[in-house]
């Protein structure tokens, strides 16, 4: 009777070591499962950010360029309003340096 108990016990250990095994691999399949799952939602989330901040980026470079166009009309603006006012401000003064220079160049000095 020793030996069938002893049998009986072997048998209920192998058992019991089969079914661990299971519920590990069962667990593991699981964690495999959801590491997979977990990859791919961060994937989409990586991807809809990045389409957004393309987007954004798109966005800002549209309006940039517009902004360019009316930048350099602006400028191009200002500089003919400079070159126009340095225009006048020599013409007012052009006489006069004239008089200074032939001044300068006929008086002799000993």
């Amino acid at each position: 009777m020793d030996t069938s108990r002893r049998q009986t016990g072997i048998q209920q250990l192998l058992a019991a070591e089969q079914e661990a095994q299971h519920i590990v691999n069962e667990a593991r399949n699981a964690k495999t499962a959801r590491l997979k799952q977990a990859k791919e939602e961060a994937e989409k989330e990586i991807a809809a950010y990045r389409a957004q901040m393309e987007a954004e980026y798109q966005r800002k470079l549209a309006q940039t360029s517009g902004d360019s166009g009316a930048n350099v009309k602006r400028l191009e603006q200002e500089t003919e309003e400079k070159i126009h006012h340095l225009r006048s401000q020599a013409a007012a003064i052009s006489d006069d340096v004239v008089q200074i220079l032939l001044k300068h160049v006929t008086t002799v000095k000993n």
